[in-house]
């Protein structure tokens, strides 16, 4: 259950976000799965946590003496262990949020991620560092002078799903999967079953047995 210190370990190192679709799908929630344009910068990573959101807006213009990353430097120095910085940008292609200084301070907190709709830049320096990073794009854009956070902590829309403040994030090589707070115990309970009757599945079917009969069994495919 969520605070019990192995409960995210087993997230990462038992489901994937293909199972978490279904079992909210199951759920009648079946909007939860972020569009195949968000990717993965490393798809060899997995990520879960809690979600802590942001929301850009675009502008067009720098303001002298303005801070243009005050909201976003607020968000990042209030990172704690496990949490996932989620940037909504509205489907900006202006606007690259995310670089290496984001990931190295949000790393050093122990923060599980980043998701975003926006772009990502600096992405081999992100890649050395090992940390989970989720994607609308890749460019070399600075946001400053095209977008800035409005608001932190309040939900929002991350390439058209809900998320959240503190809603379950888990990311790996299929994509992404919000998992809302309301239903999480359900959903991951029924994916950790759901898991274990497709570990039968496919040894009955490695085994030579006719897939007919073993989804009558045990009705996943």
């Amino acid at each position: 259950m969520r605070g019990n210190a192995d409960y995210l370990s087993g997230i990462r190192q038992q489901l994937y976000t293909a199972v978490l679709s279904d079992v909210l799908d199951e759920l009648g929630f079946r909007h939860q799965a972020m569009p195949p344009s968000i990717r993965p910068l490393d798809d060899t990573l997995v990520m879960a946590g809690f979600a802590r959101t942001g929301s850009y807006r675009e502008v067009y213009r720098v303001v002298p003496d303005e801070n243009p990353y005050e909201l976003e430097m607020a968000l990042i120095d209030d990172l704690r262990s496990d949490d996932i910085a989620v940037f909504g940008c509205g489907g900006s292609s202006r606007i690259a949020p995310w670089g290496e200084l984001l990931t190295t301070a949000s790393r050093a907190r122990g923060a599980a991620g980043c998701v975003t709709d926006g772009f990502v830049r600096d992405i081999r320096q992100i890649r050395s560092l090992r940390f989970p990073v989720f994607h609308g794009g890749i460019a070399p854009l600075d946001s400053k002078g095209r977008g800035m956070v409005a608001e932190i902590d309040v939900p929002i829309q991350c390439a058209g799903v809900a998320v959240a403040p503190g809603d379950l994030i888990v990311g790996d090589a299929d994509g992404v999967v919000v998992v809302p707070r309301a239903v999480e115990a359900q959903a991951v309970a029924r994916a950790f079953e759901k898991v274990s009757s497709e570990d039968r599945t496919r040894e009955e079917l490695a085994a030579g047995a006719r897939l007919k009969d073993v989804f009558a069994k045990y009705r996943v495919l």
